[in-house]
């Protein structure tokens, strides 16, 4: 039965992939990347309030705590 569909190796593959399907539904995920994108909102809209001289530095530093925030959980859904 070296050819049979039912093998375990195909078996064994099978529930890999179904494992990796239910990783990819994961809820959690997608709240993550929802929160890593209000947090880029945020620290774009914070450019327009205020005139100091570092509101740049603060409203780049938050928008960039929001695309690593927002890129990991992109990678833990391909992952």
């Amino acid at each position: 039965m070296a050819g049979s569909f039912y093998n375990m190796e195909n078996v064994e593959n099978k529930l890999v992939g179904e494992k990796q399907l239910d990783n990819a539904n994961n809820p959690a995920h997608y709240s993550m990347m929802v929160v890593g994108i209000f947090i880029i909102m945020v620290g774009m809209l914070l450019r327009f309030f205020g005139e100091w001289a570092l509101i740049d530095l603060v409203s780049n530093l938050i928008a960039l705590v929001g695309i690593i925030v927002a890129l990991k959980s992109v990678y833990n859904i391909l992952k």
